[in-house]
C-alpha cells in the first residue's frame, strides 16, 4: 500500500481505500473531534502504546501509537490541518483548524512514522493494548529506548 504523505512528509488526502481481496488486515479509523480530519491505520498483531510525560504530551493526555507511513491513510481533512513546530522543528504537530484536536503528528524520533493519538481512534480496541512509559521530560537521555 502506498504511503500517503507528500515529499515534505505531510499527510495527503486519500479517499480511495486499496485493499487486497482476501486480506486479513485489520484497520481502525479515527478522527478529530469535529470529524473534519479522518484517517485510518493498519493494526499490527501486537500494537503498543507509549505514555509520555513531556511538556506537550502530558497536558494533552496524548497516548502515542507509532504507525509506519505505509500503514496510515488520511481519508479527509488535509486542508483543515494546521502545523505547529517547536524546539528543533523536526517534529511536525498537525491539529484540526476547526476543533483544535491533534489526532496525529510526525515525531522527530520516528520520521518515517505517524504518531497517532490512540484517544482519537473510533473503536475502543486500543484500551486493551499494552502501554509503555517514556520519560519525555528527559527526551535526549531516553530516546534510545524507543528506537
Amino acid at each position: 500500500m502506498p504511503s500517503h504523505s507528500n515529499q515534505a512528509g505531510q499527510p495527503t488526502d486519500n479517499s480511495q481505500f486499496t485493499r487486497d481481496e482476501g486480506s486479513t488486515d485489520h484497520w481502525i479509523s479515527g478522527s478529530c473531534h469535529c470529524q473534519a480530519v479522518k484517517f485510518r491505520c493498519r493494526v499490527p498483531q501486537q500494537p503498543e502504546l507509549i505514555n509520555c510525560n513531556c511538556s506537550v504530551c502530558a497536558p494533552l493526555a496524548y497516548l502515542h501509537w507509532l504507525v509506519p507511513d505505509k500503514d496510515f491513510e488520511l481519508i479527509c481533512g488535509h486542508y483543515n490541518l494546521s502545523e505547529y513546530r517547536f524546539n528543533t522543528g523536526q517534529a511536525r504537530h498537525w491539529f484540526c483548524s476547526t476543533c483544535g484536536i491533534k489526532s496525529f503528528y510526525r515525531p522527530r524520533s520516528h520520521p518515517d512514522h505517524f504518531s497517532i493519538n490512540a484517544r482519537c481512534l473510533d473503536k475502543p480496541d486500543w484500551q486493551q493494548w499494552p502501554r509503555i512509559r517514556f520519560d519525555g521530560e528527559n527526551w535526549e537521555d531516553n530516546i534510545q529506548h524507543l528506537k
